[in-house]
Parts: structure tokens; C-alpha cells; sequence
């Protein structure tokens, strides 16, 4: 039978097309069956697009207030519209059917089509671009720590559902940094791997991996906000992303879904996953 891992790709702020991961599930596949050597069906691929939850509101918004006010630079304000908005929009609040509990059950669904397509236990690699860092720590981290994964777990009978089989996440540019400025104490990171992946596989090893860009101005290094994110972040890898018009400038942002050293850095660990799987 053969060897599977669970993927799943979370986008990060802007605007966002339901198609968004198209180029970079091509690459990750191609570059993933060069360096294994194995046909590319061993990733069983999930894009998690959350950014309709706010689309029309932030759309409203600007037409409500920029458009019907006639402000000038309109398209820097829809630019901060769509990024910023995002990120306040995501804020978990005190009362129910938040914005918070809906871009998590987003991911509820991902991780239970992979569930059901692949098994109840495969090994699970999370791959977050931007806020999505902010969103997957958030999401497992719940599902480590609170009460919240009561809601959020579709099938209990899953443990890739659970969070148990957690094995790699890679963070692409992510603002979770400018995040731990709403506490006082940071310093209860997410736990990678899953403290319960031994439970089904005593065999793998895995890791948070985190890569920024000196120029992104919304991507930062992770190791050095604490003591204890030191310890639970594997490495901060510096790289360059975007091309000619954005590599030098804060635009690359962007840039980190095309960019090849991290789509093999990836796919080089899911390799290494693959072939423990295939020895025990």
C-alpha cells in the first residue's frame, strides 16, 4: 500500500482566489518526486482558503467609505483594506459565530477530507504563508491546550483530525511575531511534532520550520521572540523571494509560494517522512 502524507496550504493576507495554490501544489509535486524519486500521489494535497469569510465586508467597506467619499489613493487604501482588515477581522472576540471559529472550521473541513481520503492517521504537514502562520499555531495549538477542539474536531474518531499526527510545519513569511505584542507573556508555542504522534508512529521525526525574507517587512524570524519558541522552532531559514520587481522590496511578501529552495526544502522533508513510513 502506498505511503501518504496529508498536506494542507493556508494563504496569508490580501486578496485571495479560491485558485491560489495552484502553482505552488505544481511545484511542491514536481520538486517532491524529484528529489524522492516517487511518484508525487504519495502527497495528498489540501488548499485551505479562508479569505470569502471577509471578502464581502471588506469590499463593503471600501465602497462604503472610500468610494462613496471620494478619498484619494484609492488603491493603496484597498491595499490596506484587504491586508490590514484581514488580520483585525481574525481577532477572536466575546461572543458567538466570531470570524475566529470560522476561519478555523475551514481547516475542520480540510483536515477531514484528507481524513477520509487518506486515512485516519497519516502523517500531517501544514504549510502557512503570512497570517496563515497565525492562524494554523492558533488552530493546533487549541486543539493542544483548550476546550475549543471539542467544536472544531468533526470526526473524533480521527486522529489526523486530532491534531495527533502532526509531523512538519512550515510558516512562509509570517507576522505570528507582530502577534505576541497582544501578551504579556509569549511564550506557549504550538507543539511540533504533535506530542502524541509517537502514539502511531515511533519512527518519525519532524519540526517547525520557519522562512522569512530581510526584505518582507511582514515576515520575521521566530526563534529569538522567547526562550521556549527557541526550543519548539526546528530552524528560521533566511531565503530571497519574488523576482525582478519585488525581491529587493517589502512586495515580496508574495513572492514565497514560487520560490524553489523552499519548495525543496519541503518536499526534501516529506521525502524523509515517506521513507520512515515505508521502513517500520
Amino acid at each position: 500500500m502506498e505511503s501518504k502524507i496529508a498536506v494542507i496550504i493556508i494563504h496569508g493576507l490580501g486578496r485571495q482566489k479560491q485558485d491560489f495554490a495552484t502553482s505552488f501544489v505544481q511545484l511542491l509535486s514536481k520538486t517532491y518526486s524529484k528529489v524522492s524519486g516517487n511518484p508525487s500521489t504519495h502527497l495528498s494535497i489540501e488548499p485551505v482558503h479562508w479569505a470569502d469569510i471577509f471578502e464581502e465586508r471588506e469590499v463593503q467597506l471600501y465602497q462604503t467609505l472610500v468610494s462613496a467619499k471620494k478619498l484619494h489613493y484609492k488603491q493603496l487604501r484597498r491595499f490596506v483594506i484587504h491586508y490590514l482588515a484581514d488580520a483585525v477581522a481574525y481577532q477572536p472576540v466575546e461572543y458567538p459565530a466570531q470570524n475566529y471559529e470560522a476561519v478555523h472550521g475551514i481547516i475542520s473541513r480540510a483536515l477531514h477530507r484528507l481524513s477520509e481520503n487518506t486515512g485516519y492517521k497519516v502523517p500531517l504537514c501544514v504549510i502557512a504563508h503570512s497570517l496563515g502562520g497565525v492562524i494554523a499555531s492558533n488552530y493546533f495549538y487549541d486543539l493542544q491546550m483548550t476546550s475549543r477542539k471539542e467544536s472544531m474536531i468533526i470526526n473524533p474518531q480521527s486522529a489526523l483530525e486530532r491534531g495527533e499526527t502532526l509531523t512538519h510545519f512550515f510558516t512562509l513569511g509570517t507576522t505570528l511575531p507582530l502577534w505576541s505584542m497582544r501578551y504579556r507573556n509569549f511564550n506557549q508555542p504550538v507543539i511540533v511534532p504533535s506530542p502524541h504522534l509517537g502514539t502511531h508512529y515511533t519512527n518519525l521525526t519532524g519540526g517547525w520550520t520557519n522562512f522569512y525574507d530581510k526584505n518582507d517587512i511582514l515576515g520575521y524570524p521566530l526563534r529569538n521572540i522567547d526562550p521556549m519558541y527557541e526550543l519548539a522552532v526546528k530552524e528560521d531559514i533566511e531565503v530571497r523571494v519574488g523576482d525582478w520587481k519585488t525581491s529587493w522590496n517589502p512586495f515580496c511578501h508574495s513572492g514565497y509560494f514560487l520560490n524553489k529552495g523552499i519548495a525543496e526544502k519541503i518536499a526534501t522533508s516529506l521525502a524523509l517522512t515517506v521513507d520512515s513510513l515505508d521502513r517500520k
